[in-house]
């Protein structure tokens, strides 16, 4: 056997079989620990304790690698959430979830596009931590109950239970109808002719009756720092704020989450993220980011996989 090296490569070039396996499962790695947390820099985190755990793993004990994989992650994950739990307590403002630019291929696969979307993350955040776990590794990814009460350390009985708990919650709060790309597309371009121009009645027009804006900056940039709701209020914001913009401000449509959205730069370095929940073709919830920590994975595609 070849000597390895600090890569996990051995000196003849291939990997070891540790670290082909995480190499072949970290997309589905990493978009598990992002939908737990909403934060890729906390997933990215979650992904370095999980390499280090399964390093030490003796893969002949190993019956399933990727589910023994999933498992670390979901468990390195439960822990981070309760800290993230704790951090938000003292956060300023809204606290919104790490946008991501994402490939059409995402948008594609229509139940991870949803699972990722920052309305579905914003939904994720009104569970325990526990029974978001449990949400996400049933829903998403279909794991078996009985995978998943390894993962968070309960019986499939209770897991079973926490599951029909977590579904029933989400499905109270969630649009009847997940608006299709076309249609979510139609109102990001409603939108932004709408904001480019800063007409009062264009934005209405485009705006649901009880639309609520959110805006992140987190305490480091001009933000609003509660959420506003209503046509009219937002409506009126929108149009103020476009007329102060000054020159050399750029919105690009891009895939955000999964769904439409647009990156707003400032003679090139990016200012904002602009990512929305659309219902019967209105804009039913407007997510502003615009915490400087949280814009990093907007400058190139996160590969995220089931």
């Amino acid at each position: 056997m070849s000597k390895g090296n600090a890569t996990g490569r051995p000196a003849d070039g291939r990997m070891d079989p540790a670290t082909e396996s995480f190499v072949a499962h970290r997309n589905l790695l990493f978009t598990v620990a992002y939908e737990m947390l909403g934060s890729a820099a906390d997933a990215e985190d979650v992904l370095q304790e999980t390499w280090l755990r399964w390093a030490g793993v003796d893969l002949d004990t190993v019956r399933d690698r990727r589910a023994y994989l999933v498992r670390i992650t979901t468990r390195q994950a439960l822990d981070r959430l309760r800290t993230l739990g704790r951090r938000k307590e003292s956060y300023v403002g809204p606290w919104l979830p790490e946008p991501l630019l994402t490939s059409p291929d995402v948008a594609e696969d229509v139940e991870l596009a949803d699972s990722v979307s920052m309305a579905m993350l914003l939904l994720l955040e009104t569970l325990a931590p526990t029974e978001r776990a449990v949400f996400v590794l049933r829903e998403v990814f279909d794991l078996a109950y009985g995978e998943i009460a390894e993962a968070v350390g309960k019986s499939p009985a209770a897991v079973r239970q926490i599951a029909h708990r977590a579904r029933a919650h989400i499905a109270a709060r969630r649009p009847r109808d997940v608006a299709s790309p076309t249609d979510t597309r139609a109102a990001l371009r409603a939108f932004q002719r709408a904001t480019e121009t800063g007409d009062l009645q264009d934005l209405l027009d485009v705006l649901a009756p009880d639309i609520v804006l959110l805006t992140d900056g987190g305490g480091l940039t001009q933000a609003i720092r509660k959420p506003i709701v209503g046509a009219g209020k937002v409506a009126q914001l929108l149009s103020t704020g476009m007329r102060n913009f000054t020159a050399g401000v750029t919105a690009e449509a891009v895939g955000i989450n999964g769904r439409p959205g647009l990156v707003i730069r400032l003679g090139g370095t990016v200012e904002a993220v602009v990512a929305m929940r659309v219902e019967d073709g209105l804009i039913t919830g407007l997510y502003i980011v615009r915490n400087p920590e949280k814009l990093s994975r907007v400058k190139q595609e996160t590969t995220l996989s089931r």
